[in-house]
């Protein structure tokens, strides 16, 4: 194919892929959005396929066929509530590929360069590993923790901070040392110093964060595969791989600033900050819960006027969202005031709760933000919780000392009633006692979300 196609094709592409970015930023424009990166990415794949570097077409094709039936198996048969170890995973995969395609270009004796093009390309394969390994162990580990096959606690080791600062330090010597020589073994140390690192800096990070993390590390991928652009002179992988780092960044910080938490301390597991003395296992009598039932929950939301629903993870694991769905609509259609309270890190990754809400068809203008709604709860009548529970703790704002300390909060308990739908008094993922639990105005509905729902539709 001419090169001139070739190109057209990768700015087309690339236009393509900055309008899925921004259909994504908006949820009735989200399906679209994903339709222009899908279009984008087949016209990518396809011109690349027919650029004058690239042969073995038999291997090529049976490695893409094998690749799209693992994708396309995966994609069918996961979870919602499994959905951000599914993302974590796949970042690992882009972390892995940029770290083998810079070995390869280093080894690759083909093309021998000289003086300043020399070391632009060894600072290149250099930071492209670098990038790569640190994002595919820490992917791993993400993956790790949101899938509970690892503690969600953050790992502190003592002096961990300068131990990360060591790291750091004998990479940079590392990279001075593998520009200078071409050092094959400076520049697998420097891999294995970054997959420590990937491992220390994502395991040192606690469970309140790991939605940052999700959206940090899928930064990390995007910058990843910009230096493996830059490696294999491929001006769309390096156009894709910046624009999703740049957003990928963009987001963690507004979440960051949602959470009231320094993206730098988030990243480096707590550097800077302040070490928590309160204990997530707080023994301190903080009275009873008082358990309500779901025909008492039904014959309160019919003799409510306003009613808030705040849906969180557990309503997800419940797969509870066409039965919420049902209900607000019965609801609405008695002439109930029904909304949805949406904070920014509901679930296990950005957006967990919208897809999930968007799946069930409710109507958007009544899925609100954290910022739009929270003014609104002590005019309100009912405020019913599923499944959620770090972000309606009132100990982020009490307890100054508390490991969600400064994390904004729905402020729930300022409504006249509120129902905690739960299957126990278990902790949330950041493993804070929440007090919410044992308020005055506060009744806590024991079991399956779903089922409980059901109970309270037939009740209605």
């Amino acid at each position: 194919m001419n090169e001139g196609i070739i190109t057209a094709c990768y700015i087309l592409a690339s236009i393509l892929f900055i309008l899925s970015l921004g259909g994504l930023s908006d949820q009735e424009k989200a399906r679209r959005g994903n339709l222009y990166g899908v279009i984008g990415m087949i016209l990518a794949v396809g011109a690349t396929l027919f650029a004058a570097s690239v042969g073995n077409y038999s291997l090529i094709i049976v490695m893409m066929i094998i690749g799209s039936i693992i994708g396309a198996l995966l994609a069918a048969r996961v979870k919602m509530t499994a959905m951000p170890e599914l993302v974590a995973m796949l970042h690992s995969f882009v972390g892995l590929a940029a770290v083998l395609v810079g070995f390869a270009t280093f080894l690759d004796t083909s093309h021998p360069l000289t003086g300043a093009d020399q070391t632009i390309h060894d600072v290149e394969i250099f930071l492209g590993i670098l990038i790569g390994a640190v994002t595919f162990t820490g992917s791993v580990v993400a993956f790790g923790k949101l899938s509970g096959k690892i503690g969600g606690r953050p790992l502190t080791l003592p002096g961990r901070h300068i131990l990360n600062l060591l790291i750091l330090f004998a990479c940079i010597y590392l990279g001075y040392n593998f520009v200078q020589t071409g050092s094959l073994t400076a520049l697998a140390i420097m891999t294995v110093l970054a997959l420590v690192f990937g491992i220390h800096m994502v395991a040192a990070i606690g469970g309140a964060d790991m939605p940052v993390v999700i959206s940090m590390l899928n930064s990390y991928s995007g910058w990843a595969a910009a230096a493996t652009g830059f490696m294999l002179s491929n001006d769309l992988l390096i156009v894709t791989g910046a624009l999703v780092g740049s957003s990928g960044a963009i987001l963690s910080i507004i979440m960051c600033r949602a959470m009231n938490r320094k993206f730098v301390s988030v990243i480096l597991g707590g550097f800077g900050t302040k070490k928590s003395t309160s204990s997530a296992g707080n023994s301190e009598d903080q009275g009873e819960a008082v358990a309500i039932t779901s025909s008492e929950t039904a014959d309160l939301l019919k003799n409510s006027t306003s009613l808030v629903i705040v849906p969180g993870y557990g309503m997800a694991v419940a797969q509870a969202q066409q039965s919420v769905a049902g209900m607000s609509q019965k609801l609405r259609d008695q002439g109930i005031d029904v909304r949805f309270a949406i904070h920014p890190v509901a679930g296990r990754m950005p957006g967990h709760m919208n897809v999930l809400l968007a799946e069930a068809k409710l109507p958007y203008d009544i899925v609100l933000e954290m910022d739009e709604i929270n003014d609104d709860f002590p005019e309100t009548d009912v405020v019913m919780v599923i499944g959620a529970n770090d972000i309606v703790n009132p100990s982020a704002e009490d307890e100054p000392d508390s490991p969600i300390a400064g994390m904004p909060v729905l402020q729930v308990w300022n409504a006249q009633h509120v129902i905690v739908l739960k299957r126990s008094m278990a902790t949330g993922y950041a493993g804070v006692e929440n007090p919410l639990f044992f308020k005055d105005n506060t009744r806590m509905l024991f079991g399956d979300a779903k089922a409980s729902i059901d109970d309270v539709v037939s009740g209605l």
